[in-house]
């Protein structure tokens, strides 16, 4: 099933993106400019614009599709949805019961760990790993280090902000990564 066009056809989903993310200073911690989408996922119109977007960049090259925990949970949900494909939970440490792998990495403001479920896909399914930010770059570069040792492919990382500036991109060297919008760090 091919995704639902977005309805309002004279603002995009980086339209969307732009106006409605909030910036809030010194969150988490001092000196951290956060970039809030929660407002951009409450507008309905622009939550469609943006699960339709990640979905059309990618269409018929993933077999299923991975959310990083939290927020990128809500759009590898509708994702999946839309394009009637599996989904896979990338959780933070210790979520998840039973055999996981697990991958450490860094944050801008700390450290991590995301953890995945074993045997959930057969080997060699591709994967679009889909979350809400790329700022360094360590979240989605676990997530990819987690799928490849689980035996998947990756076909694709989605994002919806990637702040520029930070090295996420950078880090991310030989991947498909789309950003549909970008912001300043």
């Amino acid at each position: 099933m091919s995704p639902r066009p977005n309805e309002d056809h004279m603002t995009t989903a980086t339209q969307y993106v732009d106006r409605l993310t909030a910036t809030i200073p010194d969150f988490p911690t001092p000196g951290i400019l956060f970039r809030d989408l929660t407002p951009v996922f409450a507008d309905a119109d622009a939550f469609r614009a943006i699960i339709d977007e990640l979905a059309s960049r990618f269409e018929g090259r993933f077999d299923a599709v991975a959310g990083v925990e939290a927020r990128g949970f809500l759009l590898a949900a509708a994702v999946a949805y839309a394009t009637h494909t599996r989904l896979v939970p990338i959780r933070k440490a210790g979520k998840l019961p039973g055999e996981v792998l697990r991958e450490d990495y860094g944050l801008e403001y700390g450290a991590a760990a995301l953890e995945l479920r074993t045997e959930q896909l057969p080997a060699g399914t591709r994967v679009l790993i889909l979350d809400d930010v790329l700022a360094t770059g360590g979240s989605c570069g676990a997530a990819v280090n987690l799928i490849e040792r689980a035996g998947y492919e990756v076909a694709g990382l989605g994002l919806v902000l990637e702040l520029e500036g930070l090295p996420g991109r950078a880090s991310l060297s030989g991947r498909d990564v789309f950003s549909i919008a970008t912001a300043p760090a």
